[in-house]
């Protein structure tokens, strides 16, 4: 079996609330949600869907210069493929942009294999459970108090014991707002509710150690990018001085970034998002290293790629359902795995990723066909 064609489709669906947190500012944000899909087409008339990232350059970086890697090449040969890939863009891209393109191939080839060898994702991987915990994530940082409560208690309504919510409002200058909004959401929910935040690197580093003193009184679960990803000894400082755990790593990539924040000390929980990470290839060797070291593995967003991943880790936490891009995923798919009672499990009798495309969304909303 040859790979024959590689073609990428990029969405924009514009129904979906603009969005806030610590970083992320009004000036910054817009309404609507996007996604790049890749389609790698083989000889036999099977097909791999890659999703991907649709930032600025990903869809160029696989259509200029990766995609011809592929052609005529065998798609189970992923390993050799995954380090083709990453040396041919080795002198503009071992971070970034063209990491997130590697990583929306590989998707597609690891979905290809799958649907090859007739078998879901989760299965081909060698599967530890077939039955994951999910945290409801959101709580934006541009809802008000009463909307952010609401939007918190809409998820233990659908039966979620796990809840994420943003803090660091305005760089990490609203630090009072921030607490009275931990305590707000707290009151509401109660304690037996796991309530994690994340600051989405909005502080500084004795900021944050101030603040986790502050809401550890109000029991939370962990503190998710206290500081910029790159201050490795300002996260590790941040990690020694609190009780909080600390998770971080949704914007770090490749197993080199992880191996320098576990060898640094600096996370209690790593956050490897299959989009940027490497993808699936790559976050593999990620889990694996965590387990090395004996952290948990919350992975970031992506819940649909993430829900395979997670039954094949002992030492997954959860996984992260945000609810942005679950509006997203009814819309593209014709059909998605569900939570119940914050539980997922994957579509066991569908191969790959078990994803199927709606056409007719796909045609109203694509950009760039």
């Amino acid at each position: 079996m040859k790979i024959i064609e590689i073609t990428t489709t990029e969405v924009f669906y514009p129904n979906i609330m603009a969005i806030e947190d610590g970083t992320l500012s009004s000036e910054h944000s817009f309404s609507g949600k996007s996604q790049l899909f890749v389609h790698i087409k083989t000889n036999s008339g099977l097909e791999g869907l890659g999703i991907g990232q649709s930032s600025p350059g990903v869809r160029e970086v696989i259509e200029t210069d990766l995609k011809s890697i592929l052609i005529n090449q065998d798609p189970l040969d992923i390993e050799y493929l995954w380090t083709q890939m990453y040396r041919r863009v080795r002198s503009y891209g071992r971070k970034g942009i063209a990491i997130c393109a590697i990583s929306a191939i590989d998707i597609g080839l690891w979905d290809l294999k799958a649907k090859i060898l007739q078998l879901p994702l989760y299965k081909l991987l060698g599967s530890y459970t077939d039955k994951i915990p999910v945290y409801g994530s959101g709580g934006w940082t541009n809802l008000n108090e009463s909307d952010l409560v609401k939007s918190m208690i809409n998820y233990i309504d659908m039966g979620f014991t796990r809840i994420k919510m943003k803090v660091g409002k305005n760089y990490g200058k609203s630090e009072r707002e921030d607490i009275l909004r931990v305590q707000a959401v707290r009151k509401a929910v109660g304690n037996d509710v796991a309530l994690y935040i994340d600051a989405n690197t909005a502080y500084y580093v004795k900021q944050a150690i101030y603040m986790a003193k502050e809401f550890e009184q109000i029991q939370v679960g962990w503190f998710e990018e206290p500081t910029i990803p790159d201050d490795i000894t300002g996260l590790a400082e941040i990690r020694s001085k609190i009780n909080i755990p600390v998770a971080s790593g949704e914007l770090e990539y490749t197993k080199f970034g992880f191996k320098q924040l576990l060898q640094n000390n600096a996370v209690d929980i790593v956050q490897p998002n299959v989009e940027r990470v490497g993808g699936i290839t790559e976050w593999l060797k990620v889990a694996n290293l965590a387990q090395a070291y004996n952290v948990p593995i919350a992975p970031h967003a992506c819940l649909l790629v993430h829900l395979h991943l997670a039954c094949n880790q002992p030492n997954v936490k959860a996984i992260e359902s945000v609810d942005t891009e679950h509006e997203l995923d009814k819309v593209l798919y014709t059909e998605i795995p569900q939570t119940e009672n914050g539980i997922i499990t994957p579509f066991a009798d569908k191969h790959g990723l078990g994803l199927e495309l709606n056409p007719y969304s796909i045609q109203k909303w694509s950009i760039r066909n």
